[in-house]
């Protein structure tokens, strides 16, 4: 028997005393939490949040809503809290993610709402708000890679010279990364957590937010993990963002070549870090699934390498691995 559904069911009852309901699976998560549909019998319907206290904390998730929320952007509003059992129920923003609606011709108004919500989040960044996405967070994230796609996945056993050369590459991609403005940091702000709603986008799964590099919010939606575009239409995107932000006084890089390559630099953080999670997802928590898109982001990662001399080592690892 499944003793936090249960629980779940009474407290929602508690506070829908007169109102009968309904439960069902509302979404997945790649952590410890899950998201149930709430649907009465009206027709009203709300997200349930389950959050076991001993695996998750919900209490990042309410203050970061709170500092997105006064920003301007829409996240999901919290109509009750039990933070002692680890439930809140939370406005339904429908099921229509990004990925599900994106199309070519789609892409564009997608997208330009997706970049006027980034901006507007980071407007509204106060220094001391948020965690600092340092050095040794950045760095644990890397670590990843080798602990569980090379050593995990892969069963590789990489030589000297290529671990000196997997160092050597964490060393320049930190130095890249720190020195970048910094700025709130949604974290995981992709196609999977944006939703097509009014109004759009519907933004989830902040709970994670920092204060961190300008450009890994914008690296996590052009580079996605679940979707891919053309090289060069990232480009443009990526313009159109770096143009906003000027618009904006967001402290972006005044020479647009030196900002892509901050996303660039960025990016191979983040992909290091995916491919890391996926293999943990699949090894530790039995979530095979996540296995599937790794070539997508090896591909990012491969391409990224490619165009710098510094990451030379990196790139020559990755050959091998292919």
């Amino acid at each position: 028997m499944d003793s936090r559904l249960a629980a779940l069911e009474q407290w929602l009852r508690a506070r829908f005393p007169d109102a009968p309901f309904a439960l069902a699976p509302a979404s997945e998560d790649a952590s410890f939490r899950r998201y149930l549909r709430v649907t009465l019998r009206d027709g009203r319907s709300f997200i349930a949040m389950d959050a076991p206290p001993d695996k998750e904390d919900c209490r990042p998730f309410l203050g970061v809503a709170a500092e997105f929320a006064a920003a301007g952007v829409h996240v999901p509003k919290v109509h009750f809290q039990d933070l002692g059992q680890g439930f809140l129920l939370l406005e339904d923003l429908g099921d229509a993610t990004y990925l599900a609606r994106l199309s070519a011709a789609s892409a564009p108004a997608l997208y330009a709402s997706a970049t006027d919500a980034l901006v507007a989040i980071q407007r509204a960044t106060r220094a001391g708000v948020l965690p600092e996405y340092d050095r040794a967070l950045l760095e644990r994230e890397l670590r990843l890679f080798p602990d569980w796609y090379l050593a995990r996945e892969r069963r590789f056993e990489a030589d000297a010279g290529e671990k000196r050369a997997l160092e050597a590459a964490f060393e320049v991609i930190l130095a890249n990364n720190l020195a970048q403005p910094r700025v709130f940091v949604h974290r995981d702000y992709h196609s999977r957590n944006l939703m097509v709603c009014e109004p759009a986008p519907g933004i989830l799964d902040f709970q994670d937010a920092v204060h961190g590099p300008i450009t890994y919010d914008l690296v996590s939606l052009f580079r996605d993990a679940y979707i891919a575009w053309d090289e060069e239409q990232v480009l443009d995107w990526v313009a159109r963002y770096w143009e906003k932000g000027r618009k904006a006084g967001l402290p972006v890089r005044a020479d647009f070549g030196e900002f892509y390559r901050d996303f660039e630099w960025m990016g191979v953080q983040r992909q290091l870090k995916v491919v890391g999670i996926f293999a943990r997802l699949c090894h530790r928590d039995g979530k095979r699934r996540y296995l599937d898109d790794i070539p997508r982001v090896l591909g990012y990662l491969r391409a990224a390498c490619s165009r710098y001399r510094e990451l030379d080592g990196l790139a020559r690892l990755l050959e091998r691995l292919a």
